[in-house]
């Protein structure tokens, strides 16, 4: 069992320390997956915190079917998705209007994008298509398998290999165009 899966046991059975731990290990991942989907940081905060409240009020069962930070991003997801039903106007976010690095409020972004070439790739990615930025977003900054991918996105393990493998074509152009030396 994995310290996610450990902790939220240990809440569900009155220890309030497991849902802390929680919060502690998985808000920042999950802000910055949430991002993706909502319009800022502002938003994704809200979102990452209606998924903690799901899990204090709904208390849902996690069974075990996969890894306990798959459920949790996968929960995230269904939340996402739901705001963007409800909210029309909002739309997948482009990773420029997430603020400055050099503002106060993105210490998560300046912590995660530190290198030039970090912050080339960061600019890359956001003129991605959104599925392909969510789907590097998950293998390669948060490291789920591709089947746990699948899972989160409601895809197939095949589909998710499609779409990771344009993704990474697209990325490498844009990364081309703005003049990076790709190495394979």
């Amino acid at each position: 069992m994995d310290r996610g899966a450990a902790a939220y046991r240990r809440f569900l059975e009155g220890d309030d320390k497991g849902i802390e731990e929680l919060i502690a290990e998985y808000k920042d991942g999950l802000i910055l997956y949430l991002a993706g989907f909502c319009g800022g940081l502002d938003t994704a905060e809200e979102l990452m915190e209606d998924v903690f409240v799901k899990l204090v009020v709904d208390r849902p069962a996690y069974k075990g079917k996969s890894s306990f930070k798959t459920w949790l991003f996968a929960i995230a997801g269904n939340i996402a998705r739901d705001y963007i039903r409800k909210n029309r106007r909002a739309r997948f976010s482009s990773l420029e209007e997430l603020g400055e690095l050099s503002s106060p409020e993105s210490d998560l972004l300046r912590d995660h994008f530190r290198s030039e070439e970090k912050l080339l790739v960061r600019k890359c990615l956001d003129k991605l298509n959104p599925q392909y930025k969510q789907v590097l977003y998950l293998v390669f900054f948060e490291e789920f398998s591709n089947a746990e991918a699948a899972k989160i996105m409601k895809k197939s393990v095949r589909q998710i290999e499609n779409l990771l493998y344009r993704a990474k074509k697209s990325l490498e152009t844009q990364l081309r165009e703005e003049g990076f030396d790709y190495e394979k």
